[in-house]
């Protein structure tokens, strides 16, 4: 609220995830894509082409890949989303590979251990709602705890009140 006025956003930014508020809550992987090309370019930039494949892909899980799934855990990422995102890596890898064949790619990722970032937000999300729900059971068996100590006290209270 700015001077007694609502102001209305198209979106919002929130962990470095822009989040779009039209219609019901989707999140924008444009500006992940993004640092991920930066952090692409940057890494490129140190090593100029020196390094072995093996050392670039070690990098880009380290730096690229943590890049693109920053804060995505929590965002609901449609099919096409999660497709969007191996796109990206996959043009990478076409470039890296100097391939033209996204078979030779796939090839590529499998002997290099290399994960989709679909699967890598797969897993993360599994972790993520596993931590919640623990989170969750934790704060309402507190709260259960915190109202039958209420109850009792009542209970105690009013017992005490009627004795006397």
């Amino acid at each position: 609220m700015a001077n007694g006025r609502i102001i209305a956003v198209a979106c919002t930014t929130f962990c470095s995830v822009l989040i779009l508020t039209l219609g019901p809550y989707i999140c924008s992987l444009h500006h992940a894509k993004k640092l991920f090309y930066s952090s692409v370019n940057a890494i490129f930039g140190e090593i100029l082409r020196i390094a072995s494949e093996e050392v670039v892909l070690q990098l880009i899980i380290s730096r690229g890949i943590a890049v693109i799934l920053y804060g995505l855990e929590a965002c609901p990422l449609t099919e096409s989303d999660l497709l969007s995102m191996d796109g990206v890596i996959n043009r990478f890898l076409m470039k890296l590979f100097k391939a033209s064949n996204i078979t030779n790619v796939k090839y590529c990722q499998e002997c290099f251990s290399f994960h989709t970032p679909s699967d890598l937000w797969r897993k993360r999300v599994t972790n993520f709602e596993s931590k919640f729900t623990v989170f969750c059971l934790k704060v309402f068996s507190s709260f259960c705890l915190l109202v039958l100590l209420y109850i009792m006290f009542a209970v105690f209270h009013v017992t005490a009140t009627m004795i006397r």
